[in-house]
């Protein structure tokens, strides 16, 4: 084992006296029997003075020396536990008891000793790695967190925080909520969304706030995130997408148009006109009213996807829905299956949704095969699924991309238009390839 180290307290003296002189007391004690036997047997048998002083004196020292030796024994090894165990509570893990063996009472504690100590070992270096990161981790992100004692004083503000008051973390640190502005948002509810001026801009902020506790103590953590950037950057990607959408609809209809109105411009201006100028004039005007019509029908889908209500929501019994849906389709035999069910849901908007699916379905099958509707409870509300027999999807990137369409003369609504639906109703729609079959599969949860 080791030794007593000169740098670590040795144990309490006026403890260590009691314990040492009961030890050696002990040992005197248990020594005192074989003396007192041996004062006993040269008393019965008239040994000389002599003789009797040297052997009683000889066995009077060697008890001493026994004596001594077992309370060295036993207080020298309990100090170096002693020492061993300051040096974990001091946080020092590497000291080790040497000469440890499983074969003898004392060295089993040694052992026990040292694999504490390394376990606390591992679990300190763990938790400075896991406190590195974390560091790490809250230093880079561009959301701002703040931490808050119980008097209201901010005691911790990453990069992100102090940008937010457009000032360093140090001079921040110590201010109270009230001085910051922030009293508000720690009163108020542990999550919203609020519209607010700091010093780094206005906009609007997810602010988030919950309570922890640092050395028994509680503190108040504050997270505040900046809403209006990824808002705007949305806004933006969604502009874009509409105007290359409308652009790309427009140009296709206006084309001809400018086209056939060339055209005709400078049919009329012949003089003479030519005999069949009658025949052309009417062929021109033709493909200028389709496209027109094409244009309008276009503007009509449009303003039905942004201007589509929140759904009434009533008892609906979706079988007999289901099954009126499936008998407007005359193209495929569409097959339903699914029990008596009621449903909280808007009737109209449902049946809308349910008609687009459809026929979504019988166009993909491509005049082959059949479709089924089918539709059961859920642990979480109701699931609706169509299925078809067609080739299957062979990119799902643009489906859901208003107005986008691979059909001839589709308006690439459809699936758009149930799949707000399905949200207004509080679900989902999610479209992908069958696994058990050729074809694809419609999935609307509605809760």
């Amino acid at each position: 084992m080791v030794a007593p180290q000169p740098h670590l307290r040795a144990a309490t003296r006026s403890g260590a006296t009691s314990y040492e002189t009961r030890i050696l007391l002990l040992a005197l004690a248990v020594g005192a029997v074989p003396i007192a036997v041996l004062a006993a047997v040269l008393w019965r048998f008239d040994a000389s003075p002599g003789l009797a002083l040297t052997a009683l004196g000889t066995a009077l020292f060697a008890c001493l020396i026994a004596a001594h030796r077992l309370r060295f024994e036993v207080i020298y090894h309990l100090q170096t536990l002693a020492n061993l165990l300051e040096a974990l509570r001091e946080g020092d893990f590497s000291l080790r008891g040497r000469r440890a063996r499983r074969d003898d009472a004392l060295g089993e504690v040694v052992l026990e000793v040292n694999a504490l100590a390394q376990t606390l070992r591992e679990q300190r270096l763990e938790a400075r790695e896991a406190s590195a990161l974390l560091q790490k981790v809250v230093v880079e992100l561009d959301i701002a967190v703040l931490a808050f004692d119980r008097s209201g004083s901010l005691k911790l503000s990453n990069p992100a925080g102090a940008r937010l008051f457009a000032a360093s973390p140090e001079r921040l640190i110590g201010r109270s909520a009230e001085q910051l502005g922030l009293a508000e948002l720690l009163a108020g509810p542990s999550a919203s969304i609020v519209q607010r001026s700091f010093p780094s801009g206005t906009g609007r902020w997810d602010v988030r706030h919950a309570s922890f506790r640092e050395a028994g103590i509680e503190h108040q953590l504050l997270v505040i995130s900046d809403l209006s950037r990824a808002l705007r950057e949305e806004e933006r990607k969604a502009w874009q997408r509409l105007i290359r959408v409308l652009g790309h609809e427009l140009n296709n209809s206006l084309a001809p148009i400018m086209s056939m109105a060339a055209t005709l411009s400078s049919l009329v201006a012949r003089d003479p006109l030519p005999h069949d100028w009658r025949q052309d004039l009417g062929s021109g005007l033709s493909v200028v009213g389709d496209r027109a019509a094409a244009l309008s029908r276009f503007m009509t889908a449009y303003a039905t996807l942004a201007r589509l209500p929140s759904p009434n929501r009533r008892a609906v019994d979706l079988a007999m829905l289901a099954r009126r849906v499936a008998a407007l389709e005359t193209r495929l035999p569409v097959r339903t299956d699914g029990p008596s069910l009621k449903v909280e849901a808007d009737a109209d908007q449902l049946e809308q949704a349910l008609i687009n699916l459809v026929k979504n379905a019988v166009d993909a099958s491509e005049g082959r095969g059949s479709v089924l509707l089918r539709w059961r409870a859920t642990a979480d509300g109701t699931l609706v699924e169509v299925l078809d027999e067609g080739p299957g999807v062979a990119n799902a990137d643009n489906l859901f991309v208003p107005f986008f369409t691979t059909k001839p003369g589709g308006s690439g609504i459809g699936l758009v238009l149930s799949r707000q639906i399905a949200e207004g109703h509080g679900g989902t729609l999610t479209l992908e390839n069958r696994k058990d079959a050729r074809g694809c599969v419609a999935r609307m949860n509605l809760r």
